[in-house]
C-alpha cells in the first residue's frame, strides 16, 4: 500500500489493518447483514408468502423518485421470476399526489381488490393512512428508511433499519426492499415452495444493480454495509441482463463494462428521476423492467427527450431565480427564499442546487403544485443545515423534511410571504458551523506532472466514493492558466488549460456543476494559480482530466 493511500485512509478513520481490508476488499457473504435481523421480517415474510399462496393480488407502492422506483424493480423482479402475476405496482404522482402514502390511492387500489400492500421508501410516518387501509380490509407491510419521528404505524410489519438492533442503520430504500426479497426466497426454499425452489441459488443478487442505482441516488452514506452493496452492484451494473439499461448506455454513450458511481449519479439516475419530474414515472419503471429490447429502445429514447425537457424549464427557473435573487438580495446574502406561483415544485430543487453554486449559503424555491399548494425544496452548502433551519422555523411551515443539504417543504398562502425574513432569523440564530467544503481542504498535494493512470488507479481503490467517502482532492500547485473557455447553457461552467510551469506538461480542467463565480479566484489567462481538484476520467477526450473544486491565489 503506498503513502498516499494509507494517508487518505487514515483521513477516513481507517487505521486498523482489518477494517482497512474490508474497507479496500469487501466481501458479500461477510460484510453484508442478514435480513433476519430487520425487525418484523419474520411477520413481514409470512404476510407476504400467505398473499402468494392464497393468490391474493398484492400491490407494489414505491415512492417515484430514483430510490423508490429501482426498489420497485426489485420486488417486481423477483414476483415474476416466481411466476406470480397477480399483483401491479404503484407509484404516486410527484405533482398531483406528492410524495407519501396517500389514502385515495389505497382507495384506489382496494376496490380493484388489492388485499396487501408493500411499499417501498414509504409509510413509516403514515399512521392515517395505513389506518385507513386497515378498516379496507388491507394489509400493508412497510420497507423504508426513513426517520422513525413517533409511533409506527397499524402495519403487519414496518421493515426499517433505523428500528430494532439492525447492525447497519443507513440503508435506502431499495435496498431494505431487497432484503426483503432475500428473506422471502430465504423462507420459501426453507419451506420448500416450488416457486421459490426453483429460483437459482444466489439469483437475488442480479438485484444488486437496482440497489446500487439507487444508493448512489439518495445520497446516503456509502460507507460499511452501503459500500459493499454498491460496489458488488456496480460490478452487476457492468454486466446487467437489463434490456433497459443497455439502451440507456447505448444511448449516453456511456461504457457499461465500464460503469462508475459517477455515471449513475449524472447519467443514469438524473434520467430515471425525469421520468417523475416531467409526469411520468411509470416510464422509468416500465425502462427498468422491460425485457423486450425495441421496447427498451423506445423507453429510453422518451426519457431522454423528457430529461431534455427537463433541463429547459430548470434553466428557465434558473434565469428567473437569478434575476430575482440580484435585484432583492446582496451578493453575501446566506439566505435566499423566492418563489413564484407558476414555477413547478418538481424541479425546483435542481434549480435550488443550481442557484445555491453560484452564490453558496442556503436557496429556499417554492411553487405551486396542481392542487394549488405551495411547495418548495432548498439546498444548502453545508455552512447551515436545511433540517435543522427547518426545525428551528417549524412554525412557517406546514410540512418539512430532509437532510443537511436538501430538503423539502410545503408553506400556507398566509405564511409564504414572511417565509424569507423567518428563515433569516432562524439562521441567524443558529450556531454557524463550518461546511465541510472550507476553502482551502485538500487531501494531499500533487503536481501536473504527478498526475498519471497509475495515481488514478491508485485513488480508484478508494472507490465507490459518496456522502461519507468523498473522493480525495489534491491541491495542485506551480501551474499557469493558458485558456479559459466557459461552457453550458448560458455558459455558466468553466474549462481551463493549465501548464505545469516547471515542466511545462499540460492538462484540461473543468466544473459542469458550479458557476465560474462560486470559485475563491477566478484567473486571466497567463495567471499563476493552484487548484483544488479532484482526478476524473475524460469520457469525452479520453485520458484523465481534473474536476476543479475551487481556485485559489498562489501563496
Amino acid at each position: 500500500m503506498s503513502p498516499l493511500i494509507q494517508s487518505l485512509l487514515s483521513k477516513r478513520g481507517f487505521i486498523d489493518a482489518q477494517k482497512i481490508e474490508e474497507f479496500l476488499n469487501p466481501d458479500y457473504e461477510l460484510h453484508t447483514h442478514s435480513p433476519e435481523l430487520l425487525e418484523g421480517i419474520e411477520r413481514a415474510t409470512a404476510r407476504m408468502l400467505s398473499a402468494i399462496a392464497e393468490g391474493e393480488r398484492i400491490a407494489v407502492y414505491a415512492d417515484f423518485d430514483c430510490d423508490g422506483i429501482p426498489g420497485a424493480a426489485v420486488l417486481s423482479d423477483l414476483l415474476r421470476k416466481i411466476g406470480y402475476e397477480n399483483f401491479e405496482v404503484y407509484l404516486p404522482h410527484r405533482d398531483r399526489e406528492g410524495y407519501g402514502f396517500h389514502e385515495e390511492a389505497i382507495q384506489e387500489l382496494a376496490s380493484r381488490g388489492v388485499s396487501l400492500i408493500v411499499t417501498v421508501d414509504v409509510g413509516t410516518t403514515a399512521l392515517q393512512a395505513i389506518r385507513r387501509a386497515k378498516e379496507l380490509g388491507v394489509d400493508v407491510i412497510v420497507t423504508d428508511h426513513h426517520e422513525i419521528t413517533g409511533a409506527l404505524p397499524e402495519a403487519v410489519a414496518v421493515l426499517n433499519p433505523k428500528l430494532g438492533e439492525y447492525p447497519f442503520r443507513d440503508l435506502c430504500g431499495a435496498a431494505v426492499a431487497f432484503k426483503f426479497a432475500q428473506a422471502l426466497i430465504t423462507e420459501g426454499k426453507r419451506q420448500g415452495i416450488e416457486r421459490f425452489v426453483a429460483v437459482p441459488v444466489g439469483w437475488e443478487k442480479w438485484l444488486l444493480d437496482m440497489v446500487a442505482i439507487a444508493t448512489i441516488a439518495d445520497m446516503v452514506p456509502l460507507v460499511g454495509e452501503n459500500r459493499v452493496l454498491v460496489h458488488f452492484g456496480l460490478k452487476v451494473l457492468r454486466r446487467s441482463p437489463r434490456q433497459g439499461i443497455l439502451a440507456l448506455c447505448n444511448r449516453l454513450r456511456l461504457r457499461r463494462a465500464e460503469l462508475t458511481e459517477d455515471d449513475v449519479a449524472f447519467s443514469i439516475a438524473p434520467r430515471i428521476n425525469a421520468a417523475s419530474r416531467m409526469d411520468e414515472p411509470d416510464l422509468a419503471l416500465a425502462l427498468l423492467t422491460t425485457t423486450d429490447p425495441h421496447e427498451a429502445e423506445k423507453l429510453a429514447a422518451h426519457l431522454e427527450s423528457l430529461n431534455s425537457r427537463r433541463k429547459g424549464v430548470v434553466a428557465g427557473v434558473v434565469r428567473q431565480a437569478r434575476k430575482s435573487a440580484s435585484s432583492r438580495y446582496a451578493p453575501d446574502a446566506h439566505v435566499v427564499v423566492l418563489g413564484n406561483p407558476e414555477w413547478k415544485p418538481a424541479i425546483l430543487g435542481l434549480a435550488a442546487n443550481s442557484i445555491m453554486a453560484e452564490r453558496g449559503g442556503v436557496v429556499c424555491l417554492w411553487g405551486r403544485d396542481a392542487k394549488g399548494r405551495l411547495k418548495g425544496s432548498c439546498r444548502s452548502d453545508g455552512s447551515v443545515s436545511i433540517v435543522d433551519l427547518f426545525a428551528n422555523a417549524h412554525d412557517a411551515f406546514e410540512e418539512y423534511g430532509g437532510h443537511a443539504y436538501s430538503g423539502g417543504f410545503s408553506v400556507s398562502h398566509e405564511n409564504v410571504h414572511t417565509l424569507g425574513e423567518t428563515l433569516v432569523r432562524a439562521a441567524a440564530e443558529m450556531e454557524k458551523v463550518g461546511s465541510d467544503k472550507d476553502k482551502g481542504t485538500h487531501d494531499a498535494l500533487t503536481s501536473l506532472s504527478e498526475i498519471s493512470p497509475v495515481l488514478f488507479r491508485e485513488v480508484s481503490q478508494l472507490a465507490p466514493f459518496g456522502v461519507g467517502n468523498p473522493k480525495p482532492v489534491f491541491q495542485v500547485c506551480d501551474v499557469l492558466v493558458t485558456d479559459i473557455r466557459r461552457f453550458g447553457r448560458d455558459s455558466a461552467h468553466v474549462e481551463l488549460q493549465l501548464e505545469c510551469r516547471r515542466t511545462g506538461l499540460r492538462a484540461r480542467a473543468f466544473d459542469f456543476f458550479r458557476a465560474p463565480e462560486g470559485f475563491t479566484h477566478m484567473p486571466a489567462p497567463g495567471a499563476e494559480m493552484k487548484v483544488l481538484a479532484t482526478i476524473e476520467r475524460d469520457s469525452y477526450r479520453g485520458g484523465l482530466a481534473l474536476r476543479l473544486v475551487d481556485i485559489l491565489k498562489p501563496a
